[in-house]
């Protein structure tokens, strides 16, 4: 199976309304060409699940990112662990435009592995006896108390990756390695932004961090 496919074939693949994954922290490892592809889409309704809801404005050092798709109205419902750098989501926020659950960044990442490795959720005391533990359960386990986090899944996860094989096994560069092969688990289905496609072989094996079997589509990203 040939998994490259042209940019334009994303919004193909998303639904208005679907859960969507995107990688990155602050636009670090983020999949700029895909969003790109979303964004002009139009697809509406998504439910995006990030580390971070990005910038607002395009600035000299990131120049796009998840912040644009808020803007644009396509997202009802941001998961995320902070907005911070983003004014415009705490604005919908306030006025309801968009609802924001906020993660302790720990955990997000927790629930989104937790998905990919099949567990039915993950034990945490990070949040008790705050709002994160309204509506959820709270076990003790040997005398302390934990909340129970369930997992969190996407219909589509988009991801980036330094250098990728035609078979879609994954090198990651530095900072792309935060959120991006925990996501590439959780999704039914993982598109790649490659900055590099290569034949198979090329990749040393000890350097896959995510392998080809997670991997339905690639896009080759050039940047």
């Amino acid at each position: 199976m040939n998994k490259i496919i042209p940019a334009s074939k994303v919004a193909e693949l998303i639904k208005d309304g679907d859960t969507v994954m995107i990688g990155g922290f602050l636009s670090c490892g983020t999949p700029h060409k895909l969003i790109d592809e979303v964004l002009k889409s139009g697809k509406s309704n998504l439910t995006v699940i990030c580390n971070d809801s990005g910038f607002a404005e395009d600035t000299a050092h990131n120049k796009a990112g998840i912040g644009r798709l808020i803007v644009n109205k396509q997202v009802s419902h941001v998961m995320t662990s902070h907005i911070g750098t983003n004014k415009e989501t705490g604005r919908q926020m306030n006025n309801n435009e968009t609802k924001v659950t906020l993660v302790p960044q720990g955990t997000l990442a927790e629930q989104i592995r937790a998905a990919g490795c099949g567990l039915g959720g993950i034990l945490t005391p990070t949040g008790l006896g705050t709002e994160v533990e309204i509506g959820k359960d709270v076990l003790t386990i040997d005398g302390k108390k934990f909340i129970l986090e369930k997992p969190l899944k996407a219909n589509v996860a988009l991801v980036k990756g330094a250098v990728v094989d035609k078979k879609g096994n994954i090198r990651y560069e530095k900072t792309e390695r935060n959120f991006n092969p925990l996501m590439a688990m959780a999704a039914d289905i993982v598109i790649v932004e490659a900055t590099k496609i290569v034949e198979v072989g090329e990749i040393d094996p000890e350097a896959v961090v995510t392998s080809h079997i997670f991997i339905d589509y690639i896009v080759e990203g050039g940047m």
